[in-house]
C-alpha cells in the first residue's frame, strides 16, 4: 500500500527533521520526500497506513498535508 501526500516543506533539513519524527512513530514505513516535485510530496509505503494520523503529524509542525489525488 502507498499513500502520497502534498506538502509545503520547502528545506531539506524540514524534511528530514518530519522524517525522523515519523520514522519514531511508524519505523516499518519506507518513508520520503520529493521536494523537487511542484507538490512537495510525502510518499509513505507500507501495511496498515494510518494516512489521517499521518498528516496530524506533520499537521502539527506547522506543515501542510494533503492527501495527493
Amino acid at each position: 500500500m502507498v499513500e502520497v501526500f502534498k506538502t509545503n516543506v520547502r528545506k531539506k533539513a524540514q524534511s528530514k527533521m518530519l522524517l525522523r519524527m515519523l520514522y519514531e512513530v511508524f519505523p516499518w514505513f519506507k518513508i520520503n520526500f520529493d521536494l523537487s516535485d511542484c507538490d512537495k510530496v510525502l510518499r509513505v509505503e507500507g501495511d496498515n497506513i494510518e494516512a489521517t494520523t499521518i498528516m496530524v503529524l506533520v499537521k502539527e509542525r506547522g506543515f501542510n498535508c494533503e492527501p495527493l489525488i
